[in-house]
């Protein structure tokens, strides 16, 4: 089931993020507190973005982070990877907008090979020096077509 998050399912898509972003990337794990996630969340994402959720009966299991031409965060739960749940978020954003681009990291590969297979384009890629984690990332287009 999808829907939209409301502020009392911030908790959760934050711990949704953490354990997607440490799971895809080890090498990064721990960079925020629990605590530092939630507030990210509550002060900058549920304030500049749409939320919606994936949930599998009341656990949520995905979220997407989206506003004007943009993906900002995209984590589905390890466990559910491959059942179409990051699929079905994203159809989301792309029925609401004819364009949308996203930011991953490059060697984030099981990442760019979803966004790839869905028609997003690699633009172009940096040497992460203007990200906070210093991590050489992609930048990916989509357009409606």
């Amino acid at each position: 089931m999808l829907r939209p998050l409301a502020f009392a399912d911030l908790d959760d898509a934050a711990r949704v993020h953490r354990a997607a972003f440490d799971h895809a990337l080890p090498w990064l794990a721990g960079l925020h507190t629990p605590q530092e996630d939630l507030r990210f969340y509550q002060d900058h994402v549920f304030t500049t973005c749409t939320l919606w959720g994936a949930f599998d009966d009341a656990t949520m299991t995905g979220m997407i982070a989206f506003r004007s031409e943009w993906i900002d965060q995209l984590y589905v739960l390890p466990r559910v990877h491959g059942r179409g749940v990051g699929t079905a978020l994203l159809e989301v954003a792309q029925a609401l907008f004819p364009r949308l681009q996203a930011w991953t990291f490059q060697r984030n590969a099981a990442a760019r090979r979803f966004y790839q297979r869905r028609s997003f384009v690699l633009v172009r890629e940096t040497d992460g020096a203007d990200n906070e984690e210093k991590e050489p990332d992609a930048l990916y287009l989509w357009t409606r077509g």
